[in-house]
């Protein structure tokens, strides 16, 4: 590692002591050093000796090493040095750290009041107001304002920051706990899953019984088809509960209770048709429909909550490779009417179910002042692995 990348990153970190460190000795040199002391402006006319001007350089130091902890102490020492040598640049420093540590006019002005007095009374006795006025400004009221603002800004920034990461956190914990209910209630979805395919099993099983032999061919791809179905269901449901624990069972819609969802929404005075299309005349699986209704139902109560009477279309598409919904409104004028109950998370819960079936939930405003809220689920991977054991 070179010279320069070694030391840089340590001069970063202590970049804030490095710079005190800069100042404290930089101001206590001009405090005691004749030629930094105004030769007119002083309170007494005198050169100390070596000693005194060494101790005083070291305390005004010491003070102003740290200005940060203790401003009021390193204005009163700053103070001492220009009554007895007429050191300007202590002032000025303390000055600034005082008001921007303390970020308070109350305690700026009290702070400064006094200093201005010990100041001026020089500039007072030798030029009179048109001289004290405009020096002491410049020496403490100018340093304190610019240490309001530095100290009032910099505390603006770390509140807007901590605002910031905090809202972040909530957005996290906010989709963390989504997430976790759409994992329930799919975990929930197993009763459908286990008890529709089974009991399809068990009349099979009792038709080829009742059969004695006759067709058993037929009853057993049956079965066996069936099987594969649930046995692809239950794969996916496994790998989505794979961390959660046991919840409670209960059945849940499907693709065919749009049409009831729909009507619903059209006793409430809402404008809605429905468009559904099946290109390969097969069913999806129960997790994708389930999927689905939870988009539609989600989306339909956002448009009556938000846009009231606006005009929607709603469009279910199944193609070989996909299944496709999607919910389109107008601009509404009444959002006022009756709303249906929100489930508390809206959009994150259903894209959450989406995902977890493998697909992909969008939510973007239309170009006409509208909202379209669209789910695609894959299917391709479902399809071959049925149609794989039957070749």
């Amino acid at each position: 590692m070179s010279l320069f990348g070694r030391y840089v990153p340590a001069f970063a970190a202590h970049r804030a002591r490095i710079a005190d460190a800069v100042l404290a000795a930089g101001c206590a040199v001009a405090t005691v050093t004749p030629a930094t002391q105004s030769p007119v402006f002083h309170y007494v006319d005198w050169r100390p000796p070596l000693g005194l001007s060494v101790a005083l350089a070291l305390l005004v130091c010491v003070s102003l090493w740290w200005r940060r902890r203790r401003p009021a102490q390193a204005v009163l020492v700053a103070l001492a040095g220009w009554v007895a040598v007429a050191g300007i640049a202590a002032v000025v420093l303390a000055q600034y750290t005082l008001a921007e540590r303390s970020r308070s006019w109350r305690v700026t002005a009290a702070a400064t009041l006094p200093t201005v007095v010990v100041v001026g009374v020089p500039f007072w006795r030798v030029g009179g107001a048109d001289a004290a006025t405009p020096l002491s400004a410049a020496i403490c009221v100018a340093p304190a304002l610019l240490g309001l603002y530095v100290g009032t800004r910099r505390e603006l920034v770390g509140r807007m920051r901590e605002r910031v990461e905090r809202a972040e956190r909530e957005r996290d914990l906010r989709v963390m706990q989504a997430r976790s209910e759409e994992r329930t209630q799919i975990a929930r979805d197993m009763h459908d899953v286990v008890t529709h395919r089974v009991s399809l099993m068990v009349l099979h099983a009792t038709a080829l019984e009742a059969a004695e032999g006759r067709d058993a061919t037929t009853f057993a791809r049956q079965i066996g088809a069936i099987g594969r179905e649930a046995l692809d269901e239950l794969r996916s449901l496994v790998g989505v509960l794979r961390n959660d624990g046991d919840v409670p069972l209960a059945p849940q819609p499907g693709l065919g209770d749009i049409d009831d969802l729909v009507a619903r929404f059209r006793g409430l005075g809402l404008p809605v048709t429905l468009d559904m299309t099946n290109d390969t005349g097969e069913r999806p699986p129960l997790l994708a429909e389930h999927a689905m209704y939870r988009v539609a139902a989600e989306a339909l109560t956002n448009v009556r909550k938000h846009a009231g009477d606006a005009a929607t279309h709603v469009e279910v598409r199944q193609e070989p490779d996909r299944l496709r919904l999607s919910v389109v409104n107008h601009p509404g004028r009444n959002p006022g009417g009756p709303q249906l109950p929100s489930g508390g998370h809206g959009l994150l819960g259903i894209a959450e179910r989406v995902r977890l079936v493998g697909g992909e939930l969008t939510a973007r405003p239309t170009a006409d002042g509208g909202f379209d809220v669209t789910a695609v689920v894959p299917l391709a991977v479902e399809h071959d692995e049925r149609r794989e054991p039957g070749r």
